[in-house]
């Protein structure tokens, strides 16, 4: 089966004007580090709502100026991890109803269309949660968990934010969320350079949860780690529908389990040598006590 290929992101700078609608406050809050390659088309699907918020943490491009030619409230602010940074961002918006998007989401014409008529006639919804395609490398997977999986990105603040997750964070609700139909792309990677950056700082961001809650992995885990989960991305999820493409996201993906093992194991491997070099600075060497460490 042929997928059709996503259009490559080459938009020229130019600003756009924003159009909100009368009577609909939303506010839409993106943080943002140097993503000018994809954050002019995030925008321009913006037109509709009443702010945009953007909380930079040290863009050297040009994700600033382009945000700022967009009419953008632009706020600058070291990055803590994802929960906090988003959360800030919510902090800093006017309005009750939030549309948090990553900076490489862009809302397809139908999705938007689904929002307008889905706030003003489901006013008593907490949030609303839409399907999402991955961009990977410039194809639109089709198949595959990364497709059609639902995230929640439009909420009332009044009922809800996000969890303070330095990574893998997301937005909890009291209250009802109804499922939209239109979907939102995800241009994740549009290189395999930029895939490996956040492999690494993704993985690093993992591993460093699970060691706060006292998790560590076995040998064989760290083993089996790549075949595992390359028969689990690539056949149990469908990848291999996604033609080529599919094939190196399963490989990458097992790679960063892997990775993130590995991460998780060296960070036990730290703490542990480090009580041992406490104990022997209060105690002095193993030979001393008359026995090894």
């Amino acid at each position: 089966m042929m997928i059709a290929e996503a259009p490559v992101i080459n938009m020229p700078l130019a600003p756009v004007k924003k159009l909100p609608v009368p009577g609909l406050k939303v506010s839409a809050v993106i943080i943002t580090l140097n993503e000018e390659r994809i954050i002019q088309k995030t925008l321009s699907k913006l037109y509709w709502c009443d702010e945009i918020v953007i909380v930079d943490s040290g863009s050297t491009d040009n994700t600033v100026a382009i945000c700022e030619q967009f009419g953008c409230t632009v706020y600058s602010r070291q990055f803590d991890g994802y929960g906090p940074q988003k959360q800030f961002a919510v902090s800093m918006a006017n309005n009750d109803w939030i549309l948090c998007i990553d900076a490489d989401e862009v809302l397809t014409d139908g999705l938007i269309k689904e929002i307008l008529s889905s706030i003003r006639n489901d006013a008593g919804y907490a949030g609303f949660s839409f399907p999402m395609n991955m961009v990977f490398l410039n194809k639109e997977f089709t198949f595959g968990r990364e497709s059609g999986r639902y995230f929640l990105r439009l909420f009332n603040r009044e009922k809800g934010g996000f969890t303070n997750d330095k990574v893998h964070e997301g937005i909890q609700v009291n209250g009802p969320v109804k499922k939209l139909n239109h979907i939102i792309q995800h241009y994740s990677y549009s290189s395999i350079s930029q895939y490996l950056e956040k492999l690494n700082r993704y993985s690093t961001y993992s591993a460093e949860m699970a060691f706060k809650k006292g998790k560590n992995k076995s040998l064989p885990a760290v083993l089996f780690a790549i075949p595992y989960n390359f028969f689990k991305y690539y056949l149990l999820e469908r990848n291999f529908l996604n033609g080529a493409k599919g094939f190196y996201w399963s490989v990458f993906s097992a790679w960063y389990h892997f990775a993130k093992y590995l991460k998780i194991k060296e960070l036990h491997q730290k703490q542990l040598q480090k009580a041992n070099n406490k104990f022997q600075v209060k105690h002095g060497s193993g030979e001393q006590l008359g026995f090894e460490i």
